[in-house]
């Protein structure tokens, strides 16, 4: 399985490249996939590249899912200790 994970473009570098953000933490990435690209776009990312623009409704509601799927994992790992 490949997980996507929604990042927002903080920067376009030049026609290559790119850096985002996601909760503070920045990495720049390559855009080639998705040319027409903006700052404050989401985009999706997997390995390295951004291969789709999403709005940021989506992105937030992805965030958020993924928020709730860690914090399961937390409580799931609290009850076997």
């Amino acid at each position: 399985m490949c997980l996507g994970i929604p990042v927002e473009v903080v920067k376009i570098n030049d026609e290559e490249t790119a850096l985002i953000e996601l909760t503070g933490v920045q990495k720049e990435i390559n855009i080639q996939l998705v040319p027409q690209v903006k700052i404050g776009d989401w985009v999706i990312l997997h390995a390295g590249f951004a291969i789709e623009i999403i709005d940021e409704k989506e992105a937030e509601k992805t965030l958020d899912s993924f928020r709730e799927l860690m914090e399961a994992s937390k409580s799931a790992t609290k009850k076997k200790n």
